[in-house]
């Protein structure tokens, strides 16, 4: 079984499969001003058919494009994968493959996707110099799946394995990037998918999603797989040390399954679930009571108040969460109507909460509308967001 104990090297040089092709890479991306100027954060996104690996730079109020993703062909489509930093590198890990066609009928467009297969490869981004570099596929081929960094490795759990059906896997691995290898951990005790994971206070916490457990039958020593809001608001947790997983039960409270959870000075915060990204504050949750509570000054009905640049009409497209320091990042798209009738067009803008602020002295929130790397800062149609995002601290 694979080990987390111990820390590891996590720039590997690997076989390069080639370049993002947008001419944008990051050589030389350190500047930038405050304790954010080394700061990169990176998300997934798809225009129609087309995917885009982009990035926003805190220190410079810049968000750009950095090309598609490799291995994924046009008109294809790329959900469910997770999207995780190491060092100085980005990896981009599993999901599941579509064909996106374009069925809209005159003008505007709509899509119909059709799910072609569950992908186990791995790619990683070395930030520094803007190149892709394949890495060992996942042992099992999974989307919807639990992953987080965990002293300098990488662990995923959980998930769906087959486009057949509705049933999560309680199987884990853990990435060694040093060596280039993934290696089998434990199974969870629960089948879960729609997880989210974190690393918080050592452990890797898979927490809540759509679980089921096996229970003996009333009947003779048959198992049988049960689930309720009991599993789904659970959480399991691999102790590093002892190489065992362990179950907190109520630790999400929620039938639905968490959208985001980060850790910020060891504390663990959400903004939101699955149905609904942003709930109109921030929730921090608190270990010994087992509970999550409204965070101080956190409270907004809707991020779109922050900013005074965009139409009452403006709907919000998509929402991702980024932990840089004691500041939340929130990367935000709302729809716009366009220039000529039955068109519309993409803001994307930065919201930012700081969790140490003191009222009166520091704003705790603050709104940006980002340089974007083409004209008039909007993006023609409907940007949907396929990752949530994460964030890379260069070195100087």
């Amino acid at each position: 079984m694979g080990s987390l104990q111990g820390d590891v090297a996590t720039s590997p040089s690997l076989s390069s499969t080639g370049s993002s092709g947008s001419g944008n890479n990051d050589n030389n991306a350190g500047g930038g001003g405050g304790s954010s100027g080394g700061v990169r954060i990176y998300a997934c996104f798809a225009y129609g058919g087309t995917n885009s690996f982009e990035c926003y730079e805190p220190g410079a109020n810049r968000w750009r494009r950095v090309g598609g993703i490799p291995g994924v062909p046009d008109g294809h489509v790329l959900k469910g994968f997770a999207v995780v930093a190491v060092g100085e590198s980005v990896f981009v890990i599993g999901g599941r493959l579509c064909r996106r066609d374009d069925v809209a009928d005159g003008g505007g467009s709509e899509y119909h996707d059709t799910d072609v297969g569950v992908r186990a490869d791995v790619l990683r981004y070395d930030v520094r110099r803007g190149e892709w570099l394949a890495c060992a596929p996942l042992l099992l081929p999974r989307f919807d799946f639990a992953c987080a960094p965990c002293r300098g490795r990488i662990c995923v759990a959980g998930g769906l394995c087959s486009l057949s059906g509705a049933r999560g896997t309680a199987a884990a691995e853990v990435y060694d990037a040093e060596e280039n290898r993934w290696s089998p951990l434990p199974d969870m005790s629960t089948m879960r998918y729609k997880c989210v994971g974190v690393t918080w206070q050592g452990g890797f916490h898979v927490v809540g999603g759509f679980a089921e457990s096996t229970c003996a039958a009333d009947a003779g020593t048959s198992m049988v797989l049960q689930s309720s809001a009991l599993e789904r608001s659970s959480a399991e947790v691999f102790n590093c040390h002892r190489g065992v997983w362990e179950i907190i039960p109520g630790m999400w409270q929620l039938d639905v399954p968490p959208n985001q959870i980060v850790a910020v000075a060891g504390r663990l915060l959400s903004s939101g679930d699955c149905l609904n990204s942003w709930k109109g504050h921030v929730e921090v949750y608190d270990g010994e009571l087992n509970i999550w509570s409204v965070m101080d000054h956190s409270a907004l009905p809707d991020l779109s108040l922050l900013a005074s640049s965009l139409p009452p009409s403006a709907q919000q497209l998509y929402l991702t969460m980024a932990a840089v320091g004691r500041q939340l990042y929130f990367l935000a798209g709302y729809e716009v109507a366009g220039d000529d009738e039955d068109t519309y067009r993409t803001v994307s803008l930065v919201h930012s909460f700081d969790t140490g602020a003191v009222p009166g002295i520091v704003p705790a929130w603050n709104s940006f509308q980002p340089k974007m790397d083409h004209e008039h800062n909007v993006e023609d149609g409907s940007k949907e967001l396929f990752s949530q995002c994460c964030s890379v601290q260069l070195s100087s």
